[in-house]
């Protein structure tokens, strides 16, 4: 059975070293976001394994960020944006919602002092409606991204309570409310004008080059609705928690073969 087991670890480590040799040299996307999609099915697929302690999956998820996360700095990538809690899931149930707040303050309370940010001047930066996150969870969010603001080597962005739709409300509302006051003139307001109320607005690469969504389902669920307009879409049928370095390079690999013309 070991011997068996080697094999395969073998067998995955040089398809993974051919898959770096075939994109290394291509052209890379500079901005890539991911919809972190299928915790509670992988959770579900290992109800007989006794040793699972997070019913969900949500901590192994978390787990996979932080791999996918190196895996992205050893590839250059400099943008990375990550869609791990929507509007929506509010409305899941009370004792879930507890979980992620809980992981997800943990490991920004890491983040705060991982060497890997400070080392490589990594800009974090939430983006969606945080002021519907809990007290404790909006301080370590706020700890992190004043710690890293004035980084700008690499950007790591979560989407957490996080809505495409209500990020395009928000940039109107906070258009309009400028327009009323006078600081901004009405036949100023054109797409590139918007883009500077939006969520991403801190980036000069807004737009994803490429969006991954894991678990196999095939829609954006509101992801980045407005900067997604020439993204290249990925479907891999692969829960998160499986998500393997493997698995971006495959992606990458896709995008390389893709021929951007943009609507020319």
């Amino acid at each position: 059975m070991l011997q068996r087991v080697l094999s395969v670890i073998g067998a995955y480590k040089i398809y993974e070293k051919w898959l770096w040799l075939q994109v290394k040299n291509g052209i890379k996307p500079e901005h890539i976001a991911i919809i972190l999609d299928g915790n509670r099915r992988w959770a579900n697929d290992q109800e007989s394994n006794p040793w699972l302690v997070d019913k969900w999956g949500h901590n192994q998820g978390a787990d996979t960020v932080e791999q996918l996360l190196d895996w992205c700095q050893m590839f250059g990538l400099k943008y990375v944006t990550l869609y791990t809690f929507s509007t929506e899931n509010f409305s899941r149930n009370p004792e879930e919602i507890a979980k992620i707040m809980q992981i997800a303050e943990e490991r920004f309370r890491k983040l705060l002092t991982d060497e890997r940010v400070h080392r490589n001047k990594v800009h974090v930066k939430i983006i969606g409606r945080a002021n519907l996150l809990p007290t404790s969870l909006q301080n370590a969010i706020t700890d992190v991204e004043k710690a890293t603001e004035n980084y700008d080597c690499y950007f790591w962005n979560f989407a957490f309570a996080y809505g495409g739709r209500a990020e395009i409300v928000d940039a109107a509302k906070t258009i309009a409310m400028k327009v009323k006051s006078g600081e901004l003139n009405v036949d100023e307001v054109n797409e590139t004008s918007f883009e500077k109320y939006l969520y991403t607005s801190h980036m000069t690469k807004q737009d994803p080059d490429m969006i991954i969504r894991t678990s196999g389902e095939e829609r954006l669920s509101g992801f980045l609705l407005w900067q997604a307009a020439y993204s290249e879409l990925l479907f891999l049928d692969v829960y998160w928690p499986d998500f393997r370095l493997i698995d971006l390079l495959r992606a990458i690999r896709v995008f390389q073969h893709r021929k951007r013309r943009f609507g020319s």
